[in-house]
This record gives C-alpha cells, structure tokens and sequence, in this order.
C-alpha cells in the first residue's frame, strides 16, 4: 500500500492482469444508499492477451447462483486486518453473494460480534470475542488457487465514500521466509475514500479521489517491513467507483507490472525488493527474487476505516455513506507457455510506465 498500510499476518495471495471490455453486471437488491444500481448486460468472455502464449489456468466468471465453494473460502473474524478496521467479516449473503454475473461484496453498517483474532493466528480461539460496528466478507483461494508467476485480471466496480477501502491482493501460501511482511505481499488493487476529498499532491478543492493503488510489502517482519508502490489517476470522469474497470498484474521471476484497463502505469523488480529472516540466530537475507518467489494466493475484500482509510482525505468514517459494494464480474488467471520455468516470456510493457525504485537490502 502507499501509505498506511499494515496488514499482519494472514495467508493470501493475489494475482491479475489487464482485462478486456465484458458488459456491467450489476446488483439488482435494492438498499439504500447502494452503489450497485442496475443495469445489466450479458457477459460476453471476450478477452485477447497481447500474447497469445498466456494460458488461461484458473478463472470464476461468477455466472452462478452463489459463491463456488470450491475457489473459494471466507474469513471469518472481527480481527480487524491488523489495520484497526471496524468491520467483521462473515459469510452470510448479506455481505456476499453472486448476483446477474458478478460477485458483490458488501459492507453494511451494523453490529456484529466474532472472534478476536484471525483463523491463521496461534492465538485463536473463537470464544474470545469483539464487536464491531459493521460487517462486511473476505474471500480467498487459499489452497484452492495457488500460483507462482503469472498473469492476473480482475474486472470491478469499487464502493465510493469516507471509509471504504476495496482491496484485490495476494499473500503467500506458505510463509517460508518468516512472518509479514518477510515473505511477501503483492497488492494489485487497493483504492480509499473515493469520490471523497482527493489528498493529492495537486489536488484542488473540489477534485474528487479517483486513485488506485498497486503495491508491494517485503523487507523483514514487522515491525521491520517496508513497502512501495505507485498510484494510478484515472480521473473524475472516468471514476473507478461510477463503472466497471480492469485491474490486471503480470508477475514474472524478479519483475512485477500493473495495469490499469490495459494501460502499464508501473513495474518493481528484484533489484527493489528484500527478504530478510532469522535463521539459526542469524539475518538471512533472501536470494534471487525472494520473497516474491513462492506460491501465492488471491484475497477479494471490503474493509471499513482503518490506518489508512480513516486517516486520509476526510478522515475517520462516513456512516451514511454506507452500505457500499465491490462488484467483480471475473478473476483470471494466466501462465506462460513460454520459459515457464523461468517465469519469463510473455511480458506487456510499455516505456511510459513508472519504475518504482522500491528499498534495497540493508
């Protein structure tokens, strides 16, 4: 994330890339103050990587009745992502459901009590309990979709106002290098607040937030992690909260891109990023492309407020600006044909694209 962005320890991962045009399933449960109005067209699958060696391994199109079972499970807890989020996440279809071809994530104010802490945690225990003043749904492919290297495309519409923070990303499967964030996160999209106040730099009253953000967590555990990423400005006119936009990621072996409906805005690699973990009471630090060199999975999720969303723009949260959804039409995952051990070959890049600098080891 780039700024204010402290998930700990979770396991999922992440992975897509550019999109092409498929028509706009949209919500058709009415709730006020819902940004998922309706107006729906059939999907069309059209969709033509720039090259023709990407194959397609893994994709929901969500085309059915419900929540396919087997790509995808829910996180259950109030834990609050590490990031003093104030929504729980639950499985129930108020805050999930498959809906005219997509699938809408919902977070809605109201209060809700589960287990304190994350299901991963050695810690958890579900009878110790938080209540928190609004739900919403976290799912993941964690060893149902795990990936190293790829091509990686989600199509969605975000959720607008003081407080939301949509998040597409990735996590490891296994945390070989250590504890967050040694062994990795890839963030492809994160976008807060928007259509609020926009805080950018050149931003002038009245502009409304319109970024979205692609970002990689490395270095050493926390507290001793660090990040960087770049943001994307798609404009007012074009807002990612008004209509339905791709967000796509290829990662390659040292080399990470993102984009914005096909368009390259930035690229990381290896000679920016560092895993460093203890072993035999010594800091290792992590050869080649570590941490980024392992299996990772997907996570698809709303959050509310939080160290980052609630510290930006208007700051804190909107409660009448809720109940808001993320609504994703597909995911889909790609690999190469070509060099597949390698992870390279079929790279889209463009020379306008940002190289982000990233922190080199210590």
């Amino acid at each position: 994330m780039t700024s204010f962005h402290f998930y700990i320890t979770l396991a999922t991962t992440l992975l897509l890339a550019t999109g092409c045009q498929v028509s706009e399933p949209e919500n058709n449960q009415d709730d006020t103050n819902d940004q998922t109005d309706t107006q729906t067209d059939n999907k069309t699958s059209q969709h033509h990587p720039v090259d023709k060696n990407w194959r397609l391994v893994w994709s929901d199109e969500f085309d059915g009745h419900s929540i396919d079972p087997a790509k995808w499970s829910f996180e259950q807890n109030c834990w609050g992502g590490g990031n003093n989020e104030q929504q729980c996440y639950t499985d129930r279809t108020e805050n999930a459901f498959v809906d005219e071809g997509a699938l809408h994530i919902r977070a809605r104010k109201e209060e809700f009590t589960g287990p304190a802490d994350t299901e991963d945690s050695d810690n958890y225990d579900p009878s110790v309990t938080r209540t928190l003043p609004y739900t919403s749904a976290r799912l993941r492919t964690l060893h149902k979709g795990d990936w190293t290297y790829g091509r990686f495309e989600i199509r969605a519409r975000l959720p607008e106002g003081q407080g939301t923070w949509p998040a597409i990303w990735m996590l490891p499967t296994d945390w070989v290098y250590g504890g967050w964030a040694a062994s990795g996160e890839i963030d492809i999209m994160e976008a807060v607040n928007l259509k609020t106040q926009s805080d950018a730099e050149s931003a002038q009253a009245g502009d409304l937030e319109s970024r979205v953000h692609g970002t990689l967590h490395y270095g050493q555990a926390w507290p001793n992690n660090v990040y960087s990423g770049a943001a994307y400005d798609l404009g007012e006119a074009d807002n990612p909260a008004d209509d339905f936009h791709h967000y796509a990621l290829e990662w390659e072996r040292g080399e990470i891109r993102w984009y914005v409906d096909g368009t390259h805005f930035a690229t990381q690699n290896q000679q920016g990023w560092y895993s460093q973990y203890e072993q035999d009471g010594s800091l290792v630090t992590g050869s080649g492309d570590a941490p980024f060199n392992r299996d990772f999975h997907l996570i698809l999720n709303l959050a509310v407020g939080g160290n980052w969303a609630g510290n930006v723009n208007d700051t804190g949260i909107d409660a009448g600006a809720f109940p808001q959804t993320l609504s994703i039409d597909y995911v889909r995952v790609y690999q190469c044909d070509v060099d597949a051990v390698s992870g390279r070959g079929c790279a889209t890049r463009s020379s306008a694209a940002e190289t982000v600098a990233g922190h080199p080891a210590p």
